[in-house]
């Protein structure tokens, strides 16, 4: 299990609003897949990340992509998803090592405390299924989607979140 992050963390979006990570939680739990734009396998998970926010858009969660660079890496990188779902940037990986993070992309579902509920490193569906579980459990949303579908990636490990 991961670390719970320090709620001091600035993360700002791509419209240029920072907030710390305490005040992106006031209101809703966060499910954030974390990515690193800088390598290929981070890139292989955006559809299916993007699919897993669309299930939730009207949930009582938080989705985001939190991306590992400033804005413009972020927007380069993300493409059209980065106009359909909320961007956190994270460009020093203060996230990443708050949370202890070791691969990425992660998939990570905090609750309004900052506490760690689940957590999935690299790409494992079955992994990912059961973060989605807890999302379900503590959302009481009952719209679970299919992990994984054909057009999901195979398994991988990801790449070091601090390398």
């Amino acid at each position: 299990m991961l670390d719970a992050p320090s709620t001091d963390i600035k993360l700002e979006t791509l419209t240029g609003h920072t907030h710390t990570l305490a005040e992106w939680l006031v209101v809703f739990n966060l499910m954030g897949v974390i990515i690193d734009p800088y390598t290929h396998q981070s890139g292989w998970i955006l559809p299916t990340a993007s699919r897993l926010f669309l299930v939730y858009e009207e949930a009582d969660v938080r989705c985001a992509f939190v991306v590992c660079s400033d804005a413009e890496g972020a927007r380069s990188f993300l493409g059209r998803f980065a106009d359909e779902h909320l961007v956190l940037l994270d460009p020093e990986r203060e996230f990443v090592r708050s949370l202890g993070l070791e691969r990425l992309p992660a998939l990570v579902h905090l609750a309004q405390d900052a506490s760690v509920l689940g957590s999935a490193q690299g790409w494992n569906a079955a992994e990912w299924s059961d973060v989605i579980d807890g999302v379900e459990e503590a959302m009481d949303w009952r719209a679970r989607p299919v992990l994984p579908t054909a057009d999901d990636p195979g398994n991988f490990d990801g790449t070091p979140a601090l390398g």
